[in-house]
C-alpha cells in the first residue's frame, strides 16, 4: 500500500506541474504568442509529440516544467540585428542568450513574440501558472473540507484513560503488569465506571454540546466532585466523579511539549472523533490560515535549510516537522499516509490535504519577484509598465521594453542556489526521511 501511495502522490505532483504549465500555455496561445515547447520535467526527453507548432513532452527529471515562448528576451536598446560585439564573461553570457532568443523568431513571427505583448497580457501569462496551482489547491481543500470533512472531537467517549498522567508519563499508560506507575492512580473516569461509548451531555447541570465546552467545565471543577451526566444505551445517567487536579506539560503553538507545566482538571476520557463537513464559503478562510503559515515557512526557508544541514545531516538530529521537504520526501509521506491504519476517509483526506498544501506553497514560491521564477517576469513587466506610464505623464518618448536580459546572471545564480537547495533536501529525504510516525 505504501508503494501505491508513493506512486499516487508522485502522479499528483506531476499533474500539478503539468497544470501549472497549462496555466502559462493557454493564455500565451490565446494572445497569439508562438509556443514551441510544452514540457513536464527537465533533462532527457522520455516522450514527445508535435501538435501544430508546439512540441509536447515529458522529460526524465520530474522537478518542474516549462513552456518555450519565442521572444522572451527583447533585443538590446539600439540593436538592429542578432549580432553583437559584447565582451566580458557576463556580457557574453547575456549576449548569447539574447541572440538565441532572437534566432527563434522566424519570418512572420514579428507580431507573435512575448516581449512585444502589452504589460497586462504578459502579467496574465506569467501569473497563469501560479494561479493554476492556487486553483488546484482550492479544489483539493474543498474536497477535503466539504466532501470528506475534518475530524472533530465529539462528546462520545472514545477511550477511558487508565491512570492519571504525570510529567514523566503524560499519556496515562499502565505498566507492563497492568498497574498504574508510582505517583499515579486510577483516573476519575475509570474509578467512576465511565466506559467507551458513553456520551457526555452535562457536567454539574451545565449542558455541553461540544468537546471544548466539556473541557472547560472539567477545568472549572478541578479538585471537586462533579455530577457528570452521560447517555448510555439511550438512558441518561448522572455519575458523581472526583475531578482530579494533575500537573500537565504546557504545549506551544506548534503542539510541541515545552519545559513548563500547569495544574489542570482531569477526567480521564479521550473523545471519539467524527468527520464534520464545512461549507464551501469556509474554504477560503481555511486556505488563508494555511497561506499565512506557508508564507512564514517560505521566508524562513534559508534558516530551515541551514538547520537541516547543521542539525540533521551533520548533527544527526531528527528532522524538524516544519522543515523543508522535496518532492521525494513529499511522495514518501504520501505513501506513509496510504499505509496508515486509519479509516479510508481519513487517509484520503490527509493525502489530498498534503497535495493541496504543496500546491499552495508552489503558488507562493513562484510569486517571488526574482528570475527565473514567474514572479521575476511579472516584476519586470510591471516595472516596464510603470516606466512607460511615467514617461507618458512627463511627455517623454516611450522608453521601450525593459532589458531583462541584463538580469540573466542573477537568474543563473538563483537557479544554481535552487538546484543546490534541492539536492540538499532530496539527500536529507533519502538518508534521514521525515516521518509521521
Amino acid at each position: 500500500m505504501e508503494i501505491v501511495g508513493i506512486l499516487a502522490f508522485a502522479l499528483i505532483i506531476g499533474l500539478s506541474i503539468a497544470l501549472h504549465e497549462v496555466g502559462h500555455l493557454v493564455p500565451a496561445k490565446k494572445f497569439g504568442v508562438r509556443v514551441t515547447e510544452y514540457m513536464v520535467g527537465f533533462g532527457p526527453t522520455i516522450w514527445s509529440t508535435t501538435r501544430g507548432e508546439t512540441t509536447y513532452g515529458i522529460k526524465g527529471i520530474p522537478l518542474g516544467g516549462y513552456i518555450r515562448m519565442i521572444g522572451m528576451l527583447p533585443p538590446a536598446p539600439g540593436q538592429t540585428s542578432p549580432r553583437s560585439m559584447a565582451t566580458g564573461r557576463f556580457a557574453a553570457l547575456v549576449d548569447s542568450a539574447r541572440r538565441q532568443s532572437l534566432d527563434e523568431i522566424e519570418p512572420g513571427d514579428e507580431g507573435r513574440v512575448f516581449y512585444m505583448l502589452s504589460v497586462p497580457k504578459r502579467v496574465i501569462i506569467m501569473l497563469g501558472g501560479p494561479v493554476m496551482n492556487l486553483a488546484l489547491a482550492f479544489v483539493l481543500f474543498a474536497i477535503v473540507l466539504v466532501g470528506i470533512g475534518l475530524p472533530q472531537p465529539t462528546l462520545q467517549v472514545g477511550a477511558v484513560v487508565a491512570c492519571t498522567p504525570t510529567v514523566e508519563q503524560p499519556l496515562g499508560a499502565t505498566t507492563p503488569s497492568g498497574q498504574c506507575p508510582d505517583g499515579s492512580s486510577a483516573t476519575p473516569a475509570a474509578a467512576a465506571g465511565l466506559t467507551q461509548g458513553d456520551v457526555i451531555t452535562a457536567i454539574n447541570g451545565v449542558p455541553v454540546t461540544e468537546w471544548d465546552e466539556a473541557t472547560a467545565q472539567i477545568r472549572l471543577n478541578a479538585g471537586r466532585t462533579a455530577n457528570v451526566t452521560i447517555e448510555r444505551n439511550d438512558t441518561l445517567i448522572s455519575v458523581p466523579v472526583n475531578i482530579a487536579l494533575v500537573e500537565r506539560p504546557v504545549y506551544d503553538e506548534q503542539g510541541r511539549i515545552t519545559d513548563q507545566t500547569e495544574q489542570v482538571g482531569f477526567l480521564g476520557v479521550r473523545p471519539a472523533f467524527a468527520n464534520v463537513s464545512m461549507g464551501v464559503t469556509e474554504v477560503p478562510g481555511y486556505m488563508w490560515d494555511i497561506t499565512q503559515r506557508s508564507a512564514v515557512a517560505l521566508i524562513s526557508l534559508p534558516v530551515r535549510v541551514y538547520e537541516l544541514v547543521t542539525n540533521t545531516l551533520i548533527g544527526g538530529q531528527d528532522r524538524d516537522i516544519n522543515g523543508p521537504v522535496s518532492v521525494v520526501g513529499a511522495s514518501r509521506l504520501g505513501g506513509e499516509i496510504a499505509a496508515m491504519e486509519e479509516p479510508a476517509g481519513a487517509r484520503i483526506a490527509s493525502f489530498l490535504a498534503l497535495a493541496a498544501a504543496l500546491n499552495l506553497f508552489l503558488f507562493l514560491f513562484n510569486l517571488l519577484p526574482v528570475l527565473p521564477l514567474d514572479g521575476g517576469h511579472v516584476a519586470g513587466a510591471l516595472f516596464e509598465g510603470s516606466r512607460r506610464t511615467w514617461a507618458r505623464m512627463r511627455g517623454k518618448p516611450d522608453p521601450g521594453p525593459v532589458d531583462v536580459a541584463r538580469l540573466l546572471p542573477v537568474a543563473y545564480v538563483v537557479a544554481a542556489v535552487l538546484v543546490g537547495v534541492g539536492v540538499i533536501v532530496i539527500w536529507a529525504d533519502l538518508v534521514r526521511p521525515l516521518s509521521f510516525t
